[in-house]
């Protein structure tokens, strides 16, 4: 089985792909993360994703590399980033109140040699409408700063909102592993 490794920093990404009990490797790739003018959510997603691993690739040309990145749009408009601040998550919460926020999950797996495998995982999420108070008791105990939209769906955000829709539930903490373990598959990795 060739090397697999994850480039990306992320403790959540880590933690998603620990569950497919395959050895890994997580390094960070030192790339610029902006969108480019006109750009859409998707696109920038697929962009980064690919770009991420293709860094990771050339520093390790033997392995097998896995990029992701994620984007959020509120009702399909600007795209909004982790808000590293309580001030922007608060601003953040108030904007998608009784709004949906559209996640963009872009996924590359890099081989050497192999024509690159690049998708993007769509999940939409309607947030409830929400009161100053709420937005602020719940980013007083969670502290979301490191997350896109202020709100983390597998831990105490999922009470903000009142829905989710996506084919992959993985792929809003930030690694689509329903599609990430088809393609592990295409590059000849046994799963289970």
């Amino acid at each position: 089985m060739p090397r697999l490794i994850l480039a990306s920093s992320s403790r959540y990404r880590r933690e998603l792909l620990s569950r497919l009990g395959l050895p890994f490797e997580s390094l960070s790739p030192e790339i610029d993360e902006q969108p480019g003018p006109g750009e859409s959510a998707a696109t920038v997603a697929r962009r980064l994703a690919r770009e991420k691993a293709q860094a990771i690739a050339r520093q390790h040309p033997d392995a097998v590399i896995i990029g992701s990145d994620q984007t959020a749009t509120i009702d399909g408009s600007q795209i909004i980033g982790k808000p590293g601040t309580h001030e922007r998550a608060v601003a953040q919460l108030k904007s998608a109140s009784g709004k949906t926020l559209t996640f963009h999950t872009g996924l590359c797996v890099w081989q050497a040699g192999e024509e690159p495998l690049l998708d993007c995982v769509p999940t939409f999420v309607r947030f409830r409408e929400l009161s100053d108070a709420e937005i602020e008791r719940y980013l007083r105990t969670e502290q979301p700063y490191d997350c896109a939209g202020a709100a983390k769906s597998e831990g105490l955000g999922v009470s903000l909102l009142l829905s989710q829709d996506g084919s992959d539930p993985t792929a809003l903490i930030g690694l689509p592993l329903i599609r990430l373990c088809d393609m592990l598959r295409q590059r000849g990795f046994e799963l289970p």
